[in-house]
């Protein structure tokens, strides 16, 4: 048995870099938004043990809307990919195209077995750039099976040997075989069906076995009532193990999905909701279509569900020659096969079980799937495609005239499909690129319209996105999905009325409840969304609430355990200012599923608005405890505690905002925070370091420019807020406090009497009631000596606030001043023009170390006045407080693949 060279392994890893380092340039497409991006899975703060309790989705498979694709291993290795570089899509496809190369090796070693050295490494070569494979490789979901076609490999490779030299059962390879089928199995599905070829490799292939041979064989047996010769029994045994080990595969399998099959739409596979002998003639023709693309992958489409393949609906129609071409020939070959036994016969039989055993479970001829047709399902049954291929040319080229004209044809065949495998890749580069590539090779599928405008929406192009919605629903006009997708749009360009009544027509297309019938087994649980998105368009219209509040109920009435609609209408709810009933909605939802974080954050946003932060704190610490890196609980949670006022819950409040802006690096809020934590904890490097930081990420950042400048202030640099100052009122002219604060210091450190007056001023032009503005200009009038304007001033004053002592007091100050002066002969006004220059009683002035009358900055007229003992009064800091945003993962009406993305907390891609 000639082994794998070096040179041989070089020349295959080449080969594969050559065809597919362009695909390191490829985002995350299609299926991969849902299996690596949506995937919580994936991240170190979920516990191991989900992955093997969720599907390859991250869905519990408990659920209804599980796929029910059970792949922990593959899973694992996304979640490593993530470990070393999160989400760098680069880092998913290099791997992806490691394990290709290493695929290539493998087949090239077992067809070693059946095929002399130069015909297998054709077949490994052509292998290695057939484009049928560019989704397996190029799509970063297709590593289920990359993953499970290397176990599948060795399984088959450590099953040779299994058979010592005096034809005895070894059986430690049998055991490795077992374990390798048990992981390919968990890589996908697919993988178990390498017991199948292991066992017509020992009969056909190790045993030599015919079919007439064996038929002898049962024959002499039955007639003589002898024995099974021993070689016979020895082949027997194995091949129990082999099965048994497989039954045990299935009931476990079956196990786990907890004999439930997933939910398919008639869209996902219009065949399988036919009646006979529409399903059974379509899915018959689907076969020679796989074929095809095999033999000419000229036009490949990364989706071929809804209206890609027309039904087959009548024996009349023309496309029933080719699913008997088909079967004719794989007659054909499975005759020549089985009934000799010379080298080519193994060789062709080997090939034929690489090519239907793998196929059939996605073949649709023992139960539905949920596609028509899916390349990356042909990555394996293409294995036994090259091995014919390869076969013929080594049939060809002994012959002496053709040898020539062979290797010329070989040459060709690769580079055309090492070229098209090139190109095809860029195809995967982005979702628009993607899709557009596909809509030239099939016109008639709308979820590709749809995922076209998703494309294009993502890219906030939404006209364009409109028109491919519209398009969707011409080609497809029952598609829910797609008249949600045209009512979102419409939405998101500001057309309300055009919006609403394209959700009304997908509401429209939704099955009617039927008496005694279960609603749920008869609709595809993504499209209650419409209910959802319809309810959440008309509550922006104050009066529409009940209505919203309706719709919400009714989808409530057809899936009692559709947990978006509990959230959407605990949202509502406290919106509605009935926050006791918002809370029964989350804690409806939270008997659904006490696993998501996102439903303790809301329910703790609920607490909060009913009063109840201890409260809230414990469900934001739920939320935490399930989800550690929860940004709007780590944001909130600290700010609950920063706003507590507990000095002991600062450390912890102050770490959380680190680990939000480490989540969240462009939000300036995150840095304003943890600039007020440092206020509080008298820490004024810290927070003028983090308020510049907010500053700068968010110009004209109102409430860090202004307690940043009153942070100058109290630090005694109050000539280095006015800059602050002064950018904060070119933001927000109508600032009062910051007007205040200005005012104050160019009153008592630049001793600018103008300045101030035109910043108490413009208060009072904005409000003519505010008294501290008023007070602080009577101040203005003090120092500008002008006695008899500050005496009337202060009146005014007092009459706007005849409760505020210290107006009465500075009132009384004033009058005194002016008895003074008058009984000294001294001018009441410097406009009256005194010779002698305006003289102040000791104390009496304003700033000075005596009691007199001082500029106040503060929030309310209490703290505007300076104080008896003459110290600036402590003023209020204005805090940023944001608005508590509920979540939930909002629905998204519509579908990035028709279905995919109109759920409100996951996608339904169409998974294989």
């Amino acid at each position: 048995m000639a082994v794998v060279s070096w040179k041989e392994v070089l020349l295959l890893s080449a080969l594969v870099v050559g065809c597919y380092w362009n695909t390191l340039w490829c985002g995350f497409v299609f299926d991969d938004v849902s299996a690596i991006l949506d995937n919580k899975d994936l991240r170190p703060a979920t516990p191991l043990r989900n992955l093997f309790q969720n599907d390859f989705w991250g869905t519990p498979m408990a659920e209804e809307r599980s796929h029910k694709s059970y792949r922990p291993l593959t899973v694992l290795t996304f979640r490593l990919n993530y470990l070393l570089s999160e989400l760098s899509a680069p880092s998913y496809h290099l791997l992806n195209v490691v394990l290709h190369a290493v695929v290539c090796v493998l087949f090239l070693r077992v067809c070693r077995t059946f095929l002399d050295r130069t015909s297998s490494l054709v077949a490994a070569l052509l292998f290695a750039v057939h484009p049928i494979h560019t989704e397996a490789v190029a799509g970063v979901v297709g590593r289920a099976e990359l993953l499970s076609s290397i176990f599948l490999l060795a399984a088959f490779l450590a099953y040779t040997r299994s058979t010592g030299r005096d034809n005895s059962i070894v059986w430690t390879p049998i055991g490795v075989t077992v374990v390798l089928v048990s992981a390919a199995t968990l890589c996908k599905e697919q993988g178990i069906t390498v017991v199948g070829i292991c066992c017509v490799h020992e009969v056909f292939v190790a045993q030599g076995f015919t079919l007439p041979m064996l038929g002898d064989t049962f024959l002499q047996v039955l007639r003589d009532k002898a024995c099974f010769p021993y070689t016979v029994l020895q082949t027997l045994l194995k091949l129990m193990v082999l099965v048994i080990s497989t039954l045990l595969l299935v009931i476990v399998r079956v196990q786990v999905i907890q004999s439930q099959l997933p939910v398919f739409t008639r869209f996902d596979n219009p065949a399988a909701v036919s009646p006979a002998p529409t399903k059974q003639l379509t899915f018959n023709y689907l076969l020679p279509v796989n074929a095809w693309l095999l033999l000419n992958p000229s036009e490949l489409c990364c989706d071929w569900t809804m209206g890609t393949i027309p039904l087959v609906e009548s024996f009349l129609d023309a496309r029933n020659l080719a699913t008997l071409a088909f079967y004719g020939l794989l007659g054909l070959l499975a005759y020549h096969s089985l009934r000799y036994s010379h080298s080519s016969a193994k060789t062709v039989i080997m090939a034929l079980s690489l090519i239907v055993l793998p196929f059939v479970p996605a073949s649709n001829l023992f139960f539905p799937v949920g596609f028509v047709v899916a390349e990356r399902v042909l990555y394996v049954p293409s294995m036994g495609f090259c091995v014919l291929v390869a076969h013929g040319f080594r049939v060809v080229s002994r012959k002496g005239q053709l040898k020539k004209m062979s290797w010329m044809v070989i040459g060709v065949l690769l580079a055309t499909h090492a070229v098209k495998t090139f190109n095809r890749n860029l195809d995967w580069e982005s979702e628009y690129t993607l899709f557009t590539s596909a809509l030239k090779v099939n016109k008639n599928n709308a979820k590709l319209w749809n995922n076209v405008g998703h494309a294009l929406e993502n890219q906030n192009n939404y006209e364009r996105a409109l028109r491919y919605f519209l398009q969707a629903t011409r080609v497809q006009p029952d598609d829910i999905g797609a008249h949600m997708n045209v009512g979102r749009t419409y939405k998101n360009l500001n057309m309300s009325k055009e919006a609403e009544e394209a959700y009304m027509i997908a509401k429209s297309l939704m099955p009617q409840v039927i008496p005694g019938r279960k609603y749920a087994t008869r609709v595809a649980p993504n499209h209650l969304n419409v209910y959802i998105n319809l309810a959440n368009l008309i509550r922006t219209n104050e009066s529409r609430l009940e209505e919203a509040d309706q719709l919400y109920r009714q989808a409530i009435s057809m899936r009692p355990d559709f947990k978006q609609a509990y959230i959407s209408r605990g949202e509502l709810l406290l919106k509605m200012n009935k926050p006791s009933e918002a809370r029964d909605a989350y804690l409806r939802a939270l008997e659904l599923d006490r696993t998501n974080p996102d439903l303790w954050y809301n329910l703790a946003i609920v607490n909060i608005e009913m009063k109840e932060p201890t409260e809230a704190l414990k469900n934001f610490e739920h939320a935490l405890e399930l989800n550690p890196r929860h940004k709007l609980a780590l944001f909130n949670s600290a700010l609950l505690m920063q706003e507590s006022g507990e000095p002991k819950l600062r450390p912890e409040a102050n770490r959380r905002f680190l680990v939000y802006v480490e989540e969240e690096p462009e939000d300036a809020n995150g840095y304003f925070n943890l600039g007020m934590l440092a206020m509080d904890a008298s820490e004024n490097a810290a927070a003028e370091r983090w308020m510049r930081r907010a500053i700068s990420l968010q110009t004209g950042f109102r409430s860090a420019l202004f307690n940043l400048a009153l942070l100058y202030s109290q630090s005694a640099r109050e000539l280095d807020a006015l800059p602050v100052l002064d950018e904060l009122l070119r933001y927000h002219p109508e600032h009062v406090k910051g007007l205040i604060l200005k005012g104050d210091i160019l009153m008592n450190h630049r001793k600018d009497t103008q300045g101030a007056k035109a910043c108490f001023q413009r208060i009072l032009a904005m409000d003519p009631g505010n008294v501290q503005g008023k007070h602080n200009l009577c101040v203005v009038y003090f120092e500008e000596r002008d006695l008899p304007r500050a005496e009337r001033c202060l009146e005014e004053t007092l009459a706007m606030a005849p409760h505020e002592e210290y107006v009465r007091r500075h009132l009384s100050i004033v009058r005194g001043k002016m008895a003074a002066m008058s009984a000294a002969g001294q001018p009441l006004s410097a406009a009256e023009g005194a010779a002698a220059p305006f003289q102040e009683e000791k104390g009496a002035g304003v700033g000075g170390g005596g009691p007199g009358v001082g500029v106040g900055v503060g929030a309310g007229a209490g703290e505007a006045a300076g104080r008896e003992e003459g110290k600036r009064p402590a003023t209020a800091r204005e805090r940023w407080r944001p608005g508590r945003r509920m979540r939930g993962n909002p629905p998204r009406p519509g579908s990035r693949a028709w279905a995919n993305r109109n759920s409100g907390l996951k996608g339904s891609p169409p998974r294989r």
